[in-house]
């Protein structure tokens, strides 16, 4: 049985000769079986350095805000940073699922080549993007009178989006070449390059709060294209084994392919990508109709940012089912134990942050938050505990969708999400007085949840059709 780099030594008496497939992908071999149990501890190697991927970035963004927030203006400048960090997240949707495709469909040389070149357009498509939504003359109509920001704000944001134009571009690169990792079964390799990513962070941020005056918004727009570009380059030559493996005139074939069956495996993933990454600005839009849209649209980011450290470990798990369903169906079982694990235990994290002194030294003492918006951000914390539980369950619906290449469904829950979280928005901001970030966090709930119980369907479909051509 094939299995990954992070499963070898599973089991005592048991030893690992790295024996390789026709495919390149490790062996475990031993003394008593050729065909060992996957364990919750063999999941765990896996999903550690791609979850330790996820914590990583996670720390980004309280980083900057911490930064942001003891520098000029802060309220200004963390609203600014947050609305040009959202439509950045926009721009970059069509190429965030690579890394999910890389992982799934690169099995040989003609799959490799095809989505490379596939994933070059798709990168030049959202840098053209990028520049267009920042040079239109539609630019203040837009986000100051549709969106409803501060002209200050709008000005710093537009600044911030020129800073950030690379971003999409190097986000594409790097999960392209990041998912050839994970399918040979180098996990790890991913994570030391995030860890270079935030290195490079930390002496940007370090650079420019020190030798300039920058503004706030400015500093974190900076340190993130310069920590983003950096790592798509380490990870391009973290895979040079594996591109040169692939490229070689004597490599595998690999699946049958053409760039009709990739776009109609990833249109429906670039659309669930561009759907989900509404939500932030469908959000910013609703805070300037709502009580108190500065503080909401101020303490939002600090909020995402302490349940994106938990959500990511659901984040990191998908590639990681996608990866042991590929080498072996009947992991079914362990990789659903290992999720409920997961998704209680992120839940859970959660809340202890929350529910504990540890919210002031998260929201104060890191976030750099005073005490009236300490106490603003501590309702809508509340409202979020259930959310790092069902991104865990979504992970685990998109990767058994993905595994059976059947990914229609997956864009369909994220519309539904987003149709539940503008719906509720706009409900409970016209009949409610409940502050903006109240009621974002309601909607996010609301919204999750009705996409999850949207895939339950065409799961029950799949694992029938795979079951009767079994």
């Amino acid at each position: 049985m094939a299995l990954l780099h992070p499963l070898r030594g599973a089991g005592r008496g048991r030893r690992d000769h790295r024996r390789r497939d026709p495919g390149g992908r490790l062996l475990l071999t031993g003394s008593r079986t050729d065909n060992p149990q996957l364990r919750q501890r063999d999941i765990l190697r896996f999903w550690l350095p791609l979850a330790g991927t996820w914590m990583m970035m996670a720390v980004e963004g309280p980083l900057l805000a911490s930064v942001i927030a003891r520098l000029a203006e802060p309220r200004y400048n963390l609203a600014a940073f947050g609305v040009a960090f959202a439509v950045a997240v926009i721009v970059e949707a069509p190429v965030i699922m690579m890394l999910g495709a890389s992982t799934a469909l690169v099995d040989g040389r003609e799959t490799f080549l095809r989505l490379r070149q596939f994933t070059h357009w798709l990168n030049l498509g959202t840098t053209a993007a990028m520049l267009l939504v920042v040079l239109t003359p539609l630019y203040r109509p837009i986000f100051e009178g549709l969106i409803g920001l501060d002209p200050h704000v709008a000005d710093l944001t537009r600044g911030a989006l020129m800073i950030l134009l690379p971003w999409p571009a190097a986000i594409g690169y790097r999960r392209f070449h990041q998912g050839l990792l994970i399918r040979r079964g180098s996990p790890r390799r991913v994570a030391y390059g995030t860890v270079v990513r935030l290195l490079t962070m930390l002496s940007a941020v370090v650079a420019f709060y020190n030798l300039t005056s920058i503004a706030g918004a400015y500093l974190g727009a900076a340190a993130l294209t310069i920590a983003v570009c950096t790592e798509a380059v380490v990870a391009r030559w973290m895979a040079r084994h594996e591109v040169r493996r692939l490229t070689a005139h004597d490599a595998e074939a690999g699946s049958a392919t053409s760039y009709g069956k990739i776009w109609q495996f990833y249109l429906p993933l670039a659309w669930t990508s561009v759907v989900a990454m509404a939500a932030q600005p469908l959000v910013t839009f609703f805070m300037g109709r709502a009580p108190r849209p500065l503080d909401s649209l101020a303490v939002l980011p600090v909020i995402n940012a302490l349940t994106f450290l938990f959500r990511s470990l659901g984040l990191a798990y998908q590639e990681v089912i996608i990866t042991m369903l590929a080498r072996d169906p009947s992991y079914r079982r362990p990789v659903l134990r290992f999720a409920l694990t997961l998704g209680l235990s992120a839940s859970i994290g959660l809340a202890l942050i929350v529910a504990t002194p540890f919210s002031r030294v998260w929201f104060q003492t890191l976030s750099g938050l005073d005490e009236s918006l300490y106490r603003f951000a501590l309702l809508p914390a509340w409202i979020l505990i259930p959310i790092p539980a069902l991104s865990v369950l979504l992970s685990v619906q998109r990767a058994f969708l993905m595994h059976q290449r059947y990914t229609r469904p997956i864009t369909w829950a994220t519309v539904i999400e987003i149709a539940g979280i503008a719906g509720l928005l706009a409900l409970l901001i016209r009949t409610t007085p409940w502050v903006g970030a109240v009621a974002a966090a309601i909607a996010f709930v609301g919204g999750r949840l009705a996409g999850n119980l949207t895939l339950v369907g065409p799961l029950r479909a799949v694992r029938g059709r795979s079951q009767s051509s079994g």
